[in-house]
Parts: C-alpha cells; sequence; structure tokens
C-alpha cells in the first residue's frame, strides 16, 4: 500500500519587511527538517518523490531533510502548493506515477490538516515542522474513503526516535 507523507515547512521568521512568500527558515524549523529526514531514512521510509512549495521556508525545509535523510528522492518544486487548497494537493497526487510507494508533499496551514482531514477522517492541527504518514489505496485515489492515518509526529517527539 502507497505511504503519502505530508510535511509542514518547519518554523520560521516572521520580519515585516519580507514577503511571507520569502520567509527563511529558524534554527528550531531547520532543526526539525533535518531530523525528519534522519527519521524517515533510518527507518527505511525515505520517499521516492518530494513535491514541494515555492516559499523559500517550505523549499529549504525539503532540502534539509532530502540532505540529512540522505535520500536519493526527486525534488519537485511546484508554486501551487503556495496557497494551494485540498482540491490543489489532490490534483498533484492524481497526477502522480502509480508505480511510486512513497511521496512526500511539503507545504503549509491550513492545507496540511485539511488534507489530513479530508483523506482520513481525523481531526487534527498540524504544527510546524510536524509530519503524517497516510496509507492510501493509490495516489491517484487517494480521496476514495480508504486512506488511513498511521502516524502524524510533531518535532518535539520526532527527536525521540532519532
Amino acid at each position: 500500500m502507497p505511504s503519502l507523507y505530508l510535511l509542514r515547512h518547519g518554523k520560521s521568521d516572521r520580519i515585516a519587511a519580507v514577503p511571507d512568500h520569502d520567509r527563511e527558515l529558524r534554527a528550531r524549523g531547520r532543526r526539525a527538517a533535518r531530523l525528519v529526514g534522519t527519521l524517515l531514512g533510518a527507518a527505511g521510509e525515505a520517499p521516492e518523490l518530494v513535491l514541494v512549495s515555492s516559499a523559500v521556508r517550505a523549499l529549504r525545509t525539503a532540502q534539509l531533510a532530502v540532505e540529512a535523510g540522505g535520500w536519493t528522492a526527486e525534488l519537485s518544486v511546484r508554486p501551487e502548493l503556495y496557497q494551494a487548497s485540498v482540491a490543489d494537493v489532490l490534483a498533484l497526487l492524481a497526477g502522480a506515477d502509480p508505480a511510486l510507494e512513497r511521496l512526500l508533499v511539503v507545504g503549509h496551514e491550513p492545507t496540511t490538516s485539511s488534507t489530513i482531514e479530508r483523506l482520513t477522517g481525523a481531526r487534527v492541527v498540524v504544527p510546524t515542522g510536524a509530519i503524517a504518514r497516510i496509507d492510501v489505496t493509490s495516489f491517484g485515489r487517494a480521496d476514495d474513503g480508504n486512506a488511513s492515518l498511521c502516524w502524524l509526529l510533531p518535532p518535539r517527539l520526532l527527536a525521540a526516535f532519532v
């Protein structure tokens, strides 16, 4: 059964002079991104493809996770994930290669939490730097009612596993 990972970008700086799209990660956000990468790599769950928002904080989160985990995943920047709706995420999933077993989407709130709820029925609030694993029948049919939330790990718990 394929696994969909949804990762909310790491904690970022809010500086009035910097546009939202261009916000950088804080040290805490960089640390959380590295923990995600290390955990998935060590668990043998490294994604084969990473779809990431074009926002600086999301892209940097993805890059740090890939580096820390030693993943060989293709990283695909998807501008439509910045300010995306759940429908936008589902459209990207529908276009994914059916041969993929592990796909990671790096994005933002409230879309990350809303996507989890739409796919699994679980009402969650995903904190910055947290990652969820959802098992689906296929990425193209992720919204068919057969998805299940396996786990949701906030950064504080990630440190306990790595």
